[in-house]
C-alpha cells in the first residue's frame, strides 16, 4: 500500500488467531483476506466454529496444524499465550452475543484483539470490555470497514481542513433489501442470528447497519453527539428486531456552530443492495460519498460547481494517498477499505513490538467507537419505546 512520501520497512508477519469464521462464513472470509491483502499477518490459529468437529474440518480447510486448531477460545486463548511463538493477535469474527467473552480471554492475556462490530451485544458487557481494554497493554481495533476506504478519508481530511466551514448537517444513509421477507424462518443462518435479540442485542438493522452509517457519519464529520430522536420498526411480521429506523441527530456545539443529522437504516428497502452513503454540509460547502461509487467524492463549494475528486487524482489529498494502493482509474473497493483498517492496525502493533507510539497519521476504529455505536443503539431502542422522545447519550 502506498504511503505518501515514505518507504515501509517489511516487518516479520504478525501471528493471527481467529475467533469464529469457519466454512461458509461470509465475514471470517472477508477478514482473512483482508489481513493478507497487504502481507502483514499470518493466520496460525483457530477455534473457527461453536462445534468441534466443524472447528477441527474448517482448521484442515485453511492448512492449520490441527494442534491449533481449536473447539472453543477458551483453550485457545490459555495455550497460545503460553507458546513461545503463539498468536500476537486475534480476529474475532463470530455473532454480536459472542464478542465479550471472547475479547475478555485474548485481553487479559495480552493478546491484540480485532474485532468485529458491534462491539458487543449488550451494552453492560461492552462497559465491561472497554474496562478490560483500558486495563490492559494489548491494542483493541473494531472492524468498522468503512473508514478504511481512501475518499472517505479525504472526506475527513477536508473538513478538518475547513474547506466545507463549520459543519451544520450530516445525513447518513444504509438501505438494504435482504430481509424484505421473513427468510430467518427459512434456515437462512445470517438472517437466523442477526434477527434474534439472545445473539444480536436490542437492534436489529440499527446494530446491524446503522452502527455503520453512524460511525461513517461521525469518522468524516468529527461531531459528538449529543441527543437523539428514533422511530424504530418491525416491519416484517413476527420479527423481534427493528428492520428499519428513521433517527435524528443533535451533536454538540463545535467552534460555536451546532450541527444536526439525520440517518435512515433499513433492511426491508427493495431495490437497495448496500446503499451506504454519507452527506455532510458546512456553511462553505458541502461533500458526498456513496460506497456504491467508492473512488469518488463530490465537492460543492457553495455557489459553484460541483467538483468530482476521484482516488489518487487531482485534488486528492495525504490522507486519501496513504491508504490508496493503486493509480486512479484502477477501482479499489470493499475488500481494500476492510484490508486498510487490517492494515493501519499492523502498523500500531509493529509499533508496540518495538515500545513506540504509532505515527499519529495511523487511524483506525478503538474501544471508544463501539462504545459509541452500543450507547447510539441502546439510545435508539430507548426513543423508539417513548414515541420517539429525545434521548441524551
Amino acid at each position: 500500500m502506498a504511503i505518501e512520501g515514505t518507504t515501509e520497512v517489511r516487518e516479520k508477519r504478525i501471528r493471527l488467531g481467529m475467533v469464529g469464521g469457519g466454512s461458509g462464513a461470509f465475514i471470517g472470509a472477508v477478514h482473512r483476506m483482508a489481513a493478507r491483502l497487504d502481507d502483514h499477518f499470518e493466520l496460525v490459529a483457530g477455534a473457527l466454529s461453536s462445534t468441534p468437529e466443524k472447528a477441527k474440518a474448517s482448521g484442515a480447510e485453511l492448512g492449520l496444524d490441527p494442534s491449533r486448531s481449536y473447539s472453543d477460545f477458551k483453550e485457545m486463548a490459555i495455550r497460545e499465550a503460553k507458546l513461545k511463538n503463539g498468536i500476537e493477535a486475534v480476529a474475532i469474527v463470530t455473532p454480536n452475543h459472542v464478542h465479550y467473552e471472547a475479547a475478555k480471554e485474548f485481553l487479559k492475556r495480552g493478546i491484540h484483539v480485532i474485532c468485529d462490530k458491534p462491539l458487543t451485544s449488550t451494552l453492560s458487557d461492552a462497559r465491561k470490555l472497554k474496562k478490560l481494554a483500558d486495563e490492559s497493554d494489548a491494542l483493541f481495533v473494531l472492524t468498522h470497514n468503512y473508514t478504511g476506504y481512501p475518499m472517505v478519508r479525504q472526506a475527513r481530511e477536508m473538513i478538518e481542513n475547513g474547506d466545507i466551514g463549520a459543519v451544520r448537517l450530516v445525513q447518513m444513509e444504509y438501505p438494504q433489501d435482504w430481509l424484505t421477507e421473513n427468510i430467518e424462518q427459512s434456515g437462512q443462518k445470517q438472517a437466523a442470528w442477526r434477527t434474534d435479540p439472545s445473539k444480536s442485542g436490542a437492534g436489529g438493522s440499527t446494530g446491524d447497519i446503522g452502527t455503520h452509517a453512524y460511525n461513517l457519519g461521525a469518522f468524516v464529520s468529527g461531531l459528538e453527539l449529543e441527543e437523539l430522536a428514533a422511530d424504530l420498526d418491525s416491519f416484517v411480521e413476527g420479527r423481534a428486531l427493528d428492520d428499519n429506523a428513521h433517527v435524528m441527530m443533535r451533536f454538540k456545539a463545535r467552534n460555536g456552530q451546532r450541527a444536526k443529522g439525520m440517518l435512515w437504516c433499513s433492511q426491508v428497502a427493495p431495490g437497495h443492495e448496500n446503499g451506504l452513503m454519507v452527506r455532510v454540509y458546512g456553511t462553505k460547502g458541502g461533500l458526498e460519498w456513496t460506497q456504491k461509487d467508492p473512488n469518488y467524492l463530490w465537492y460543492t463549494p457553495f455557489g459553484e460547481p460541483k467538483r468530482l475528486i476521484t482516488r489518487a487524482g487531482a485534488g486528492s489529498g495525504p490522507a486519501a494517498a496513504r491508504v490508496s494502493r493503486i493509480p486512479s482509474g484502477h477501482p479499489e473497493g470493499y475488500l481494500e477499505g476492510f484490508a486498510n483498517i487490517y492494515t493501519e492496525a499492523a502498523r500500531a502493533i509493529f509499533a508496540k513490538r518495538k515500545g513506540e507510539a504509532a505515527d499519529p497519521a495511523v487511524i483506525y476504529p478503538t474501544i471508544d467507537d463501539g462504545m459509541k455505536g452500543m450507547v447510539f443503539v441502546d439510545a435508539c431502542v430507548q426513543s423508539s419505546r417513548r414515541n420517539g422522545a429525545w434521548v441524551k447519550v
